[in-house]
């Protein structure tokens, strides 16, 4: 019998189908999708049980949270004053697919976006799953500015830096060379077509419906890379697979439902959380195939600008405040909380919206002890008596 291990999370409220054809990749490269158990999250005003029913035809197990079946979720664990952690109609309920991973005991994790799709000639969960288990030789990446942009391939034709890349690392010197790796514990696939950019390159690339005017091809991608320890780099939920291990490290933050109205920072920040995380354990943050094509809808940019620009400034440093501690951790839970730690005490005043990073430290606190509960809630439901000989 085939084990399933791998908790897929789809946050979804328009097109839960683009799940067919990831489904149809793995059935083309005889992946086995026994291993898969898929959580699609959604709002109540979605139709759940037609989600539920596709799943059901495409025969693949898995389940559907709307708001009140996350609700009752959150009750049936014991967890319901750790319910504010997961943001109601925003991309960051992620978190709550990584709470069922965790409650669940998988193995892996993979994060889909509804908006993309697989490339037809790769498989896609088969090569997520080698990347996790890769061992050997890759390129490394550095800069001269602690940053890495994962477009650095085509940079000087494109021109390209992705969504959460700090305005003042651009123009960066980039050096490459190869290091051994010993154990990867996340796999970031990179995108063709719609490029991932924030709302003000998009306006500077002259594009006024949130799609950008350049695009990116197969041909912008040469080959996998690692960034080198201590430099950042922006990681993307939208294509990404990972280890059960680095899920107290990898909190999707409280973005759109706060009173700042930071938003769009939510994958960007945990991905900080990971790679320092990373730095400080020996983990390693795999970059390239699987690639994924970004089928970005239309949508105002200047709509995505009011959603960033609250949080730009605080962009600009965060990946700052994170690397100046956890160096003595020795867990992806320790460095996390030295994380949470700095920011829940930080003085922020002279940053605008500051006291988001405040407020983030504290979510990022609760994250931890919901784990704990999750944890504990699990070890401690009855097993069935043993029959009698």
């Amino acid at each position: 019998m085939t084990e399933q291990d791998i908790c897929v999370m789809v946050p979804t409220i328009r097109n839960p189908e683009c799940m067919t054809e990831y489904f149809e990749n793995a059935r083309e490269h005889g992946f086995d999708l026994d291993r898969l158990f898929v959580v699609l999250v959604t709002e109540d005003f979605c139709d759940a049980e037609s989600m539920q029913a596709m799943l059901d035809a495409e025969g693949v197990d898995g389940t559907v949270f709307d708001g009140e079946a996350r609700s009752e979720w959150y009750a049936e664990q014991g967890i319901e004053e750790f319910s504010h952690l997961v943001p109601a109609a925003s991309h960051a309920q992620t978190s709550f697919g990584l709470l069922y991973l965790w409650a669940h005991e998988f193995e892996y994790g993979v994060f889909i976006d509804d908006d993309t799709a697989p490339h037809d000639s790769v498989d896609f969960f088969g090569t997520h799953m080698d990347n996790l288990a890769f061992e050997g030789e890759i390129e490394r990446v550095r800069s001269d500015e602690n940053w890495v942009n994962v477009l650095y391939q085509n940079e000087e034709d494109h021109g390209l830096y992705p969504r959460g890349y700090p305005y003042a690392a651009m123009d960066e010197t980039v050096e490459m060379d190869t290091t051994e790796v010993e154990r990867v514990v996340a796999s970031q696939g990179l995108w063709t077509n719609v490029p991932d950019l924030d709302a003000v390159r998009i306006l500077m690339d002259g594009d006024l419906q949130g799609q950008a005017q350049t695009r990116t091809s197969d041909a912008d991608f040469d080959g996998d890379f690692v960034a080198a320890d201590g430099h950042y780099l922006t990681v993307c939920s939208m294509n990404l697979a990972f280890r059960r291990e680095v899920v107290p490290a990898f909190y999707q933050l409280p973005m759109d439902d706060n009173e700042w109205d930071v938003g769009r920072f939510d994958d960007i920040w945990s991905g900080l959380f990971l790679k320092r995380a990373c730095d400080v354990l020996g983990g390693k943050i795999y970059n390239g195939d699987p690639l994924c094509e970004h089928n970005k809808a239309p949508r105002s940019t200047f709509s995505d600008l009011t959603n960033e620009v609250h949080g730009l400034e605080l962009n600009e440093h965060v990946w700052e405040e994170v690397d100046a501690v956890g160096d003595d951790a020795d867990s992806y839970e320790a460095v996390f909380r030295a994380m949470a730690d700095r920011l829940a005490e930080g003085d922020y005043e002279d940053w605008e919206n500051g006291a988001f990073l405040n407020h983030c430290g504290e979510y990022m606190r609760d994250w931890l002890d919901c784990l704990d509960e999750v944890a504990a809630a699990r070890t401690a439901k009855p097993t069935a008596p043993a029959a009698d000989d």
